[in-house]
């Protein structure tokens, strides 16, 4: 990509509480088979995904396993701070057209369009506060070329890389800002009228 993404320090970062109803990832394993990967992961949260953003990314990635091909898009949300904690909120995620092998991906030149378009049709107001791509079999970390394009694109410290490996069931999540490589924490959230059972489960009979 050529293309550089913003990162609005202007923007005012909210002061809010993490998400209450946010749990680890079933496919996050905190280590990897890769040696870049194995550093011991960080016990603070950097992101916490929303359930639908998720399952997109997840499902994005599952498409083209058995095709062995790399998938990847933008994570769009907000930065948000707690008790001197920086982390950030990914609400949803667009991705477009892409050129793909099983070791390398990109943006389509023709698909800039369609990824405009679906950051337009986002539907609230966002930053973009990192993106993803899989390593189809060969685990989660983050290769030299997956740093140059993290620190040439994504300038702002708080942008996440979240890798996902779609053979082996891995997810893990990267910031460059302090050792490049360390795998940190993130969970996935969903708000409360979003669990299908959350309210029957409060009924007492």
């Amino acid at each position: 990509m050529s293309v550089n993404i913003i990162s609005e320090t202007k923007r005012e970062v909210l002061e809010r509480p993490p998400p209450e109803n946010a749990i680890s990832h079933i496919w996050h394993k905190g280590t990897a088979p890769s040696e870049k990967a194995t550093m011991p992961a960080s016990d603070t949260v950097i992101a916490y995904v929303n359930k639908h953003a998720e399952a997109k990314m997840r499902n994005h990635a599952l498409a083209y396993r058995n095709q062995k091909l790399e998938v990847m898009g933008l994570l769009l949300g907000e930065v948000r701070t707690w008790q001197g904690q920086e982390y950030v909120l990914v609400r949803d995620v667009v991705t477009t057209d892409l050129d793909a092998t099983s070791v390398s991906v990109k943006f389509d030149n023709k698909g800039f369009e369609k990824l405009f378009a679906g950051l337009d049709d986002a539907g609230f107001d966002y930053v973009v506060v990192g993106w993803y791509h899989s390593h189809p079999g060969y685990g989660c970390f983050l290769s030299e070329t997956d740093i140059k394009t993290h620190g040439g694109i994504f300038v702002s410290p708080h942008q996440v890389a979240i890798v996902i490996d779609p053979l082996n069931f891995q997810i893990e999540a990267f910031l460059l800002r302090k050792n490049e490589g360390q795998i940190n924490q993130f969970k996935v959230y969903w708000d409360t009228w979003d669990d299908p059972y959350g309210g029957l489960r409060k009924i007492k009979k």
